[in-house]
């Protein structure tokens, strides 16, 4: 695990384009991350499954879309972020982009995940 302080931005490669509207491929986003201690671990069945069934949605990333080494705050196996249930219905996420949704605090990028969700739901009902 790496040492990782309380409350810093973090990038994130989106390999969902439904993350981010009006986007039709993977993206970058810039998240925070909160999280003091914590990465995501599981053994390697899972892991192989999970990357398998392409249920990651999140891995850690450079300002330029490449995963890996420096770029993973928490030493998250695979670079991973957060992940898909088998279902598709559930998102698991180490980072927080509630906390980057407003100008104030320091950028929107998160906001688009929140948007996403509403406008799924709205052509759902």
């Amino acid at each position: 695990r790496s040492s990782c302080s309380l409350l810093r931005y973090w990038l994130l490669a989106c390999l969902y384009p439904c993350c981010v509207p009006g986007s039709t491929s993977q993206a970058v986003i810039k998240v925070a991350i909160a999280h003091g201690e914590g990465n995501f671990e599981a053994d390697a069945e899972t892991i192989a499954r999970i990357e398998g069934e392409g249920r990651v949605a999140f891995r850690y990333c450079d300002a330029a879309g490449i995963v890996g080494g420096a770029a993973n705050p928490n030493g998250s196996t695979n670079d991973i972020a957060g992940f898909y249930s088998e279902k598709l219905n559930v998102l698991g996420l180490m980072p927080h982009p509630e906390n980057l949704i407003d100008p104030l605090v320091g950028g929107t990028d998160g906001r688009a995940m929140f948007q996403s969700l509403v406008a799924t739901k709205t052509k759902a009902a």
